[in-house]
């Protein structure tokens, strides 16, 4: 066979590099499917998915996605045993207590976005050297009792020798929507919030950034994509394709610098500027918060189990198995 001529050569390999990113995440579903799906927050926590939705990853593999946001994990469970909701974004923990409910639909999780807690410590002054001690005694913004986020803030506490329910008055019935308004008014001495509520109260002078909540509690998956198990009986292959996006757009944000994706997802944060969200993204990339794999595996559960049953809101009798909550096979299905 002849070689290709210099333009022609050219060419093709522009062609082979356009394609590329296609041709290793599958063939799309045709028709495409309409999928219902619900974020359990609007934060920039999420920006894979967030990169998804923007540079059409969904639609490139066949899926028309509806976007809601639930406004917390227990009502983002409620849609989806509900049925007003086909694929949701919440914490795992919700998954375990309905498989401890007598519900008799049971969810599963079938891909993991966060690899830890996104949640940030704020202080009201500036703090030359941060030591957790200096909690001790102090009123905290905290979160939903039984959440992600209170049960990993209250790990972080344990960690540094303080107990969640005598060494700190943890205020953990605050609406999420009201969260940085309370603050604003004067509750609390410290608090946790995500991006972009964390960066935007450092930016008014209202707050200062003194720990990462997930830094200090390690690798515990921490927000996961689950359907029910008919769902997902019933459509493999939207699971499949779903998963194979979030591979894709896990592994496009590791690679990709915080200033080239602030801009792509700018759409769902109307009235920030792309300085703003670089910075937010620059934070979470520092703490290696996003995870690389859609992968969630035995270990992250067994210890958020552990996590569960430290904080008192699961006991040790109740762990349930990692098949009864995980499908995996959908991530070790990766192209």
């Amino acid at each position: 066979m002849k070689p290709l001529p210099l333009p022609r050569l050219a060419a093709a390999a522009l062609l082979a590099a356009v394609l590329a990113p296609f041709a290793s995440h599958g063939e799309a579903l045709n028709p495409p499917v309409k999928v219902r799906y619900e974020e359990v927050v609007r934060s920039i926590l999420y920006v894979p998915k967030y990169v998804a939705l923007s540079q059409g990853y969904f639609k490139d593999a066949g899926l028309d996605v509806s976007m809601k946001t639930s406004q917390g994990t227990d009502k983002g469970m409620t849609a989806l045993l509900s049925g007003s909701a086909d694929i949701v974004l919440i914490g795992p923990e919700a998954s375990i207590y309905v498989q401890n409910s007598e519900s008799p639909v049971k969810p599963k999780i079938f891909a993991g976005l966060t690899a830890t807690d996104g949640f940030f410590l704020l202080a009201r002054k500036p703090v030359e050297k941060f030591d957790w001690s200096m909690l001790k005694g102090k009123e905290v913004i905290g979160f939903r009792p039984g959440s992600n986020p209170i049960v990993f803030l209250e790990t972080a506490l344990r960690k540094h020798g303080l107990d969640p329910q005598k060494d700190v008055k943890l205020l953990n019935n605050i609406g999420i929507p009201a969260r940085a308004g309370a603050w604003m008014a004067g509750q609390g001495e410290y608090g946790i919030f995500l991006e972009p509520e964390a960066g935007e109260l450092v930016r008014n002078g209202k707050g200062y950034i003194v720990a990462s909540v997930g830094h200090e509690v390690g690798q515990v998956d921490y927000t996961v994509f689950t359907a029910t198990d008919k769902y997902i009986r019933d459509n493999p292959k939207v699971i499949q394709a779903w998963t194979n996006v979030v591979a894709r757009a896990e592994k496009y944000v590791k690679d990709t610098p915080a200033a080239t994706l602030a801009p792509q997802i700018m759409t769902y944060f109307p009235g920030m500027d792309a300085a703003a969200v670089t910075d937010a993204i620059e934070r979470y990339k520092q703490y290696q918060i996003w995870k690389t794999t859609p992968l969630v595996t035995a270990e992250a559960m067994s210890q958020l189990q552990d996590m569960l049953i430290a904080s008192a809101v699961m006991k040790d009798s109740a762990r349930v198995k990692y098949e009864d909550v995980v499908v995996a096979d959908f991530a070790r299905k990766v192209p």
